[in-house]
């Protein structure tokens, strides 16, 4: 029985440092693995000392770490190092790294009093006091950061490191500071198995270690391997579903390498496959990928927004659309609902009612119903307008209430055409309406829609056009994410939409650990669209997720201060891997000046300037950081401003609607933390949005 070889990142940085005639030997070894990577008492042997079951292969005077299961074999190291042997047991050497000395996370959270920070001007002293940080076990050279393939850009900065203060600090991408410490310091290879999984080729393995640049491909997990192909042929659509960090995108691209293979076999030589995702810095991250995992295969693949599709749709057909911005958009409603007010129909009662409603919901609530039941759902007429379940809207509204609604729309889209502009719903629709009048559009063989939970229903239905075949969509979904769209039933938006049989789940959460994951779903319940509960199951775990008060900003700066630079040292990680996610541009900006001021550098990022290779924090809105992940973070920012706002005189209902939206842009915001989490609240919060956190699940000290 032959034995699939997988790798973990850990093992190819090891490698990087063994000479190159040691690694031809190793690599003919690791071909052994592929017949039988059981222990024989002699070559190959069990690791004691490890939760798991690791084992140990020889290779001269070099031991091969790997573990194995059913037809698979993972490879998690390789270094020189001696047997050790305590009774008749072979014993790992495990020569972790010490952190005692630095403030551990608990320590950081309990604290009556926050501890100093020092100021941007003098922290450089402070941190280059050797006495108060670990030295290198191996000093940092030339020859070693050329074994391991670190550009000469980051030569200075690395060679001047001489604890591992200095080399967590270190302003080098996190890639090539994990190369140092795998070969500085013995692996823990619990943790290591953690790490994701690579197909392995020998022959690219020596392409590497000659400093070739090789992308090792990602391994699936059966789990996600099953849905790459599964239903490829079937009569229809195909969904995706799970929750955060199940790899629903990585399925999703894995499957495009699927659809291209089987449209050449139906004799499509050069097929078109759309990939869209919701956005733009899902775009440059989902094209990368992909031009990794098709290679030449990839000119066959356009990555796109759905609302840069449209867009293009329009521009090919008539020119450029004039988008409207939301300050235009909320100006004109006041008009049109002026106007509306002044034109009612009806007896006194029925006007009464109608001007009620229209003053009584903000202007926010007016343009999402208009756009996100009206427009986004194509409804023509007032007769399918007063017939339309508003899924997802929980503000009811009566005959005579609606009557008022579809008024307004009509004068408020008769100001958009005066001013010439037009709404992203409208924009959308339009692209459809081209589509449908249209039949020289060009057609994608296969279209695959990630994260379609953010998508409008007439964006939905343009991409079903834009699809050669049903059964040639595949979509992934997770409802409890959606931040901005509504519910809605598939059925509802096209009649191919039937996934009855060809609907899979993913339950293993490979991101985020089980506590932060539990916790953030405990605070979501009251927000839950999807109320169908995935039982899922998990890779990491690590310590509950916390919630602290503080009285003003100069604390909660210095509390996240002390969070990230414990977070950062005990995880081993760079403070550029901390994000701080804030509901506001402007508090935003706040919090990063502060961060500053203490003497951590921090960048506010707007979603269009997102750049996730800055080694600093990275601070950015709640709603920006949506498909994106960190090790540690940070939510704050609520001390100044009210999260969300809501208009005077609103309505209970729409409250209702408004926090229930606004737990889910919260929930998503949490499930971008990988190993920790902290919410930063005020101490005299009064704010619905900060509260209902379970003490069973968060670590909520004296909150």
């Amino acid at each position: 029985m032959n034995f699939e070889i997988i790798h973990k990142p850990t093992f190819t940085n090891q490698l990087l440092v063994i000479p190159k005639e040691f690694v031809v030997q190793i690599l003919e070894k690791i071909e052994f693995l592929r017949n039988d990577p059981s222990p024989d008492g002699k070559q190959k042997k069990k690791l004691h000392g490890y939760k798991g079951d690791v084992y140990r292969l020889r290779s001269g005077d070099f031991r091969i770490i790997y573990i194995y299961g059913d037809r698979w074999v993972a490879l998690l190291g390789v270094d020189e190092r001696k047997d050790v042997y305590k009774g008749d047991k072979l014993v790992a050497e495990v020569e972790d790294i010490d952190i005692s000395q630095f403030a551990s996370l608990n320590d950081v959270l309990t604290l009556k009093e926050f501890p100093k920070q020092p100021s941007s001007q003098y922290s450089s002293r402070l941190t280059s006091k050797k006495e108060t940080s670990e030295l290198l076990p191996v000093k940092i050279t030339k020859e070693l950061l050329k074994n391991l393939l670190i550009p000469n850009d980051f030569f200075d900065i690395l060679l001047k490191c001489t604890s591992l203060e200095d080399l967590a600090n270190a302003k080098v991408p996190n890639e090539l500071r994990d190369r140092l410490f795998d070969c500085i310091y013995s692996p823990n290879f619990d943790q290591v198995i953690n790490q994701p999984s690579y197909n392995t080729n020998t022959t690219d393995l020596l392409r590497f270690k000659e400093g070739e640049l090789v992308t090792f491909l990602l391994k699936l997990n059966p789990e996600q391997e099953k849905y790459v192909d599964w239903a490829i042929n079937a009569s229809g659509p195909t969904l995706l579903k799970g929750g955060p960090g199940t790899g629903k995108s990585t399925v999703a691209l894995y499957r495009v390498r699927s659809l291209i293979n089987n449209l050449k076999k139906q004799g499509i030589s050069s097929p078109s496959i759309l990939f869209t995702t919701y956005t733009n810095s899902l775009v440059a991250f989902s094209q990368q990928l992909l031009n990794n995992l098709l290679g030449k295969d990839s000119q066959y693949v356009q990555v796109k927004t759905a609302d840069s599709i449209a867009c293009d749709i329009i521009r090919d057909a008539i020119g450029n659309p004039n988008i409207a911005s939301n300050s235009e958009l909320v100006s004109l409603m006041k008009q049109a609902v002026n106007n509306t007010i002044s034109s009612l129909e009806g007896n006194l009662l029925q006007k009464q009612a109608q001007t009620e409603i229209l003053k009584r919901l903000s202007t926010n609530y007016l343009l999402e119903e208009l756009n996100s039941v009206i427009e986004s759902r194509e409804l023509k007429s007032l007769e399918e307008y007063l017939e339309t379940p508003r899924n997802g809207r929980s503000v009811r509204l009566n005959k005579t209430q609606r009557r008022a609604i579809w008024s307004l729309y009509k004068h408020f889209s008769k100001l958009l055409i005066e001013n010439g502009i037009e709404s992203w719903s409208q924009i959308r629709s339009k692209a459809l309406e081209i589509l449908r009048s249209t039949n020289n559009m060009a057609i994608y063989d296969a279209v695959i829609v990630d994260e379609a939970q953010d998508l409008e229903p007439n964006t939905i239905r343009m991409l079903i056009k834009l699809c050669a075949k049903p059964n040639r969509l595949f979509i992934t979904a997770d409802a409890n994410q959606s931040i901005y769209s509504n519910s809605f039933r598939w059925s509802d938006i096209h009649s191919d939409l039937q996934f009855v049989g060809r609907t899979g789940i993913l339950k293993t959460n490979h991101r985020t650990t089980q506590e932060i994951n539990e916790a953030a779903y405990s605070y979501l319940t009251n927000g839950l669209i999807d109320d169908e509960k995935i039982e899922s199951s998990y890779i990491h775990s690590g310590p509950q997720p916390t919630v602290r008060a503080v009285e003003n900003v100069k604390d909660e700066a210095n509390l996240i201060a002390s969070f990230c630079k414990a977070a950062a040292k005990e995880y081993r990680l760079a403070i550029g891997s901390c994000a701080v996610l804030v509901p506001s541009e402007q508090v935003g900006k706040e919090i990063a000046g502060r961060l500053n001021h203490f003497g951590l550098e921090a960048d506010f990022m707007a979603g269009k300037d997102l750049d996730l290779s800055k080694t600093s924090i990275k601070v950015i809105t709640l709603k920006s950081a949506k498909g994106l992940e960190f090790p540690i973070v940070t939510i704050a920012g609520f001390l100044t401003t009210n999260y969300p706002i809501i208009p005077q005189n609103t309505p209970v209902e729409a409250i209702e609607e408004i926090l229930a939206r606004e737990r889910r842009s919260m929930y998503v915001a949490m499930t971008r933390a990988m190993r920790a989490l902290l919410v930063v609240i005020a101490a005299r919060n009064t704010s619905q949005l900060l509260k209902g956190f379970n003490s069973k699940l968060w670590n909520l000290g004296e909150v």
